[in-house]
């Protein structure tokens, strides 16, 4: 985990901007009566009332496409799990990654202690 802390933006600002955002235009459009029309909309459908069975699926997609997208950004695959992290909600890894961008690759900042480390290792 010591990648992190080369981060230049703290990590918990995006990973809270990615998690409000999406909730408060959500509780939005549900003040101004988006989620009933949304309801309405799907019953009246072709599929009619059996299509209400996808809407968790497809918030639950949106959701994980926000965060593996936030982690890429922060430079952290989303297909990895941390050694010290498992179970839930970190399961996600063992899902396919929903990223809409690739993983950003971050240069790390070495002292001169771990350069000399690392050519040692090398040799």
């Amino acid at each position: 985990m010591e990648e992190l802390d080369q981060r230049s933006v703290p990590a918990w600002c995006l990973s809270f901007s990615a998690a409000m955002i999406p909730f408060c235009a959500f509780c939005y459009g549900h003040s101004r009566g988006v989620t009933t029309r949304v309801v309405e909309r799907v019953v009246r459908s072709p599929v009619g009332v059996y299509g209400l069975f996808a809407l968790p699926f497809l918030t639950l997609a949106m959701e994980k496409s926000i965060y593996d997208t936030v982690q890429a950004w922060q430079g952290l695959d989303p297909n990895i799990v941390p050694a010290d992290r498992g179970g839930f909600p970190s399961g996600g890894a063992a899902l396919p990654s929903f990223s809409l961008i690739p993983v950003r690759k971050i240069a790390r900042k070495l002292t001169q202690a771990q350069l000399a480390e690392e050519q040692q290792q090398q040799e």
